[in-house]
């Protein structure tokens, strides 16, 4: 089969682009000849730095990337029962850990996927999978997200943050989103009601009482959201660790701040495909590419000004 792999950490020419044998199967996992995958950015983190891959797969080298994915399944192990042979299927494959989405097949723990509604397409299928499980985990697994609260979302053009819009207005919330004026639009039609310009605007000078922040974009802003955020609230943060200093400014207003890591979760991923049958969630797809590629996702993802999703078709 053909894959991409990674012997170092680097630029995009590190990529190797080559044939090897089919994965085996355990017992409880399912082959799948992937359609397409999609691309985030702890993809090209993990292939720029040495630290980001020793993270994800140890000193296990090579290794070939990439974690979302929609395709059909090949070979069930003999303790799945969920799936069968020829089942569309789409997930998230071993976050955090070894997924080895960029490759023709892929042995996936069942417990990873979900079926993929006939009404969506293999490409927004492998769109919605890690940026949708990291809003969903996010906003309500640690967020507790309820009808009527405002919640203000940064980054909310991008991948995470354009799924996490439609979940909180499925949730009945009042969403504020933060992104650059030319995407403007895109942010609204994906349900907000406010959006802030943050190149031109403050957000703490026009929000106030917010009773959930999503932060996908960095620690300084979750040092200005904690003066926007009520007591009580909750700050989510997507990125890494949150300094100390940080923590005890949150605490001194009754404020939880949270960093969280998605996790596959085929359960996850079965709610936001009833989601997605029903037109609640859809995938916005900025960029195609194919397999050959992969270099040129990479390279697009790192602009760190992709709108919705990058995907790539095996």
């Amino acid at each position: 089969m053909k894959a991409i792999i990674l012997n170092n950490s680097g630029s995009v020419d590190n990529f190797n682009y080559v044939h090897v044998s089919k994965p085996s199967i355990k017992e409880n996992e399912v082959l799948v000849k992937v359609t397409s995958v999609s691309v985030n950015p702890v993809d090209y983190k993990a292939r720029e730095n040495e630290g980001t891959l020793n993270w994800l797969f140890g000193e296990q080298r090579p290794v070939i990337l990439g974690w979302d994915l929609s395709g059909i399944i090949q070979e069930v192990g003999k303790n799945v029962s969920d799936f069968k042979i020829d089942d569309a299927v789409f997930g998230m494959a071993n976050f955090p850990g070894n997924g080895s989405a960029y490759a023709e097949y892929v042995a996936v723990p069942s417990s990873h996927l979900t079926l993929k509604p006939a009404n969506i397409s293999h490409q927004e299928a492998a769109a919605a999978t890690l940026a949708v499980l990291t809003a969903w985990q996010a906003l309500v697994t640690n967020g507790n997200i309820k009808k009527d609260n405002k919640v203000l979302i940064h980054g909310a053009s991008g991948g995470v943050g354009h799924y996490a819009i439609q979940i909180a207005k499925h949730f009945g919330a009042y969403v504020i989103g933060t992104s650059s004026e030319k995407n403007k639009e895109f942010v609204l039609q994906n349900g907000a009601d406010q959006h802030i310009d943050y190149s031109k605007v403050n957000f703490e000078e026009v929000v106030s009482d917010v009773d959930l922040v999503l932060n996908t974009v960095s620690n300084e802003i979750n040092t200005r959201s904690v003066t926007v955020t009520k007591s009580g609230g909750k700050i989510i943060y997507i990125l890494g660790a949150v300094p100390q200093e940080i923590l005890d400014a949150a605490k001194n207003k009754s404020i939880e701040i949270k960093s969280i890591l998605v996790q596959s979760s085929g359960e996850d991923m079965k709610t936001i495909a009833d989601l997605m049958e029903q037109g609640i969630i859809k995938s916005h797809i900025s960029k195609e590419f194919t397999f050959d590629e992969m270099a040129s996702a990479h390279l697009q993802l790192a602009t760190s000004h992709t709108v919705g999703k990058v995907v790539v078709n095996i």
